[in-house]
């Protein structure tokens, strides 16, 4: 670009001679003006090569006529020398000379001044982008090198109005961040607001959103108690972002407190959920782990379908971590679900969290998983404590790139009058009608050895007769009856060979039997039955001890 034409009447110059004689430039634009009136004369060869130079334009004159924004200063302290007619209406006219720092400041707002420093001191263009003024406008800005004799380090700023770009990304953004929150709060609502807390177990759960520029998941969790002192332990994470993956992960947690109260193994209850994940979304894939902790067993049952190892921390320190099976992930069908186990013996830890606590860009999956496994070993004190250590050690911030879900689930070793509060007692139904006598004066002894009041041994002997006696007549050997007192309540259990599940009906007044699970249903605070590994069945139920109310408590969320 030449600015020879005007840049001779900046301040401390001189009017650069006229090139050539007066009226050569009109001649040369008479005569292209008359080449564009008979494009088809005899003369067209002579006309093109008579076409006018870049010097016979005026650059005042074309800066003039530009939509965009230009200015011209000079010298270090970066004076101005010139502005169009679109910087004028767009800031204001400025006077010749002055200096950008005093009359503009509009270069504040755009940050123009350390930026003309830089194009001066390099010789290279400079660009900042939506940049915001005070009265609403955002501009992109380009600095340009102007290298002439007559101008002492001069600059051409050059300015886009992008205001309607800005507005319409700022609107993007605001409606992207109003459906984040949709997401959030559909997805909090979604999750348990408080946690069953099983007499055996002491459990925290955390779960915490990705930061703003990561989108919400479908990451979730759940503790459900069965009856009889067992718990179920649940975790999952649908692989989808937004309101649709925590529209899916609500059903599926629905699905699970459903199926989980038939009481199935854990692989029955991950087959139902395949299906059902199928039928609910076939383009969202989830995985999960579900687990059934019996504290008579002392160990997890567990199904995983293809979602990420269960770890374990023994009392010592040790980790040890839940090998297969694992299928799947649900919703893909044709694959049949199995249960293993790890033990969770008392003064245990277990961990179950969904992968993006241990999953990082450019590294394996497996080495977040140990690095989980390291941090675990170190970690004592209350579940929600580990919890707590678990995500500073991984890393996991409020701005971390994904939803991260956190089960802790500690096996206490009791002591002292803690463990008074809890014990067992088993007795094998061997013989035939003479084995229901027996079972009534084994629970009356136990009974009155834990001291009950007489009210509730009395309870739970009546408990006991009918369990056995309904054994006696509609299970096979081998029969066992088990008592279990904790700190809140009272279970008594009778387990058979034969799998045929007993239903409570209404007897007529004329039937002589029938009547023993009505009984049951009536005194007991609650009662069911399963069918146990290997066949057979379980039937049991529970009594609360007064003023022991089953606990829960608020969520982590």
């Amino acid at each position: 670009m030449n600015f020879t034409r005007w840049s001779a009447r900046l301040p401390g110059t001189q009017r650069r001679a006229a090139r050539g004689t007066e009226g050569s430039v009109p001649a040369a634009r008479g005569e292209y003006g008359q080449q564009l009136e008979h494009p088809g004369s005899e003369t067209a060869d002579a006309d093109v090569a008579a076409a006018p130079a870049l010097e016979d334009f005026s650059v005042r004159e074309l800066l003039g006529r530009l939509p965009g924004l230009v200015a011209l200063v000079y010298g270090p302290d970066h004076r101005i020398a010139y502005v169009n007619d679109a910087y004028a209406a767009a800031f204001g006219p400025r006077p010749a000379g002055a200096t950008v720092a005093d009359t503009c400041p509009e270069a504040e707002d755009l940050g123009l001044l350390p930026l003309m420093d830089q194009v001066l001191r390099s010789g290279k263009p400079r660009t900042v982008k939506s940049r915001r003024t005070q009265d609403g406008g955002s501009y992109t800005v380009t600095c340009l090198p102007v290298d002439s004799p007559h101008i002492d380090g001069g600059v051409l700023v050059h300015a886009t109005d992008v205001t309607d770009h800005a507005e319409a990304a700022e609107r993007l953004r605001a409606s992207e961040r109003r459906h984040r929150e949709t997401a959030v709060t559909l997805q909090r609502s979604l999750l348990p607001q408080e946690l069953e807390q099983p007499d055996d177990l002491r459990i925290a759960a955390t779960y915490q959103p990705g930061g703003t520029d990561a989108a919400v998941g479908g990451d979730w969790y759940d503790v459900i108690t069965l009856g009889a002192g067992r718990t179920a332990l649940v975790i999952g994470d649908v692989m989808g972002r937004g309101v649709r993956a925590a529209a899916v992960m609500g059903q599926l947690r629905t699905a699970v407190r459903a199926y989980a109260r038939l009481d199935l193994p854990p692989h029955e209850v991950l087959q139902l959920l395949d299906g059902l994940a199928a039928e609910i979304d076939a383009s969202q894939i989830a995985t999960c782990v579900y687990a059934i902790h019996d504290p008579s067993e002392g160990k997890l049952v567990y199904a995983s379908a293809g979602h990420l190892p269960i770890l374990v921390r023994d009392e010592d320190g040790t980790v040890r971590r839940a090998e297969d099976p694992t299928g799947p992930p649900l919703g893909t069908g044709g694959w049949l679900h199995a249960s293993g186990s790890i033990a969770l013996p008392p003064g245990s830890t277990a961990v179950l969290y969904t992968d993006g606590l241990v999953e990082r860009r450019r590294e394996d999956i497996d080495e977040g998983v140990a690095a989980l496994a390291r941090a675990l070993s170190g970690a004592s004190g209350t579940p929600q404590v580990v919890c707590d250590r678990l995500l500073r050690a991984l890393g996991v911030t409020a701005e971390h790139d994904d939803d991260v879900a956190v089960l802790v689930v500690q096996h206490p070793a009791r002591q002292g009058s803690d463990a008074e509060l809890f014990h067992n007692a088993a007795l094998e139904l061997l013989g035939g009608v003479e084995a229901a006598p027996r079972a009534r004066a084994f629970a009356s002894g136990v009974l009155s050895s834990w001291r009950f009041p007489v009210e509730l041994r009395d309870l739970g002997v009546l408990a006991t007769s009918e369990l056995v006696a309904n054994s006696l007549q509609h299970g096979t050997p081998p029969m066992r009856l088990r008592l279990r007192r904790t700190d809140r309540r009272l279970i008594i259990e009778v387990t058979d060979g034969d799998d045929h599940l007993p239903r409570r009906r209404r007897a007529e007044t004329e039937d002589e039997a029938g009547r023993g699970i009505s009984i049951i249903a009536t005194i007991a605070s609650s009662w069911g039955s399963r069918r146990t590994p290997g066949g057979g069945k379980a039937v049991w139920c529970e009594f609360a001890l007064p003023n022991k109310p089953a606990k829960s408590r608020p969520a982590e969320n």
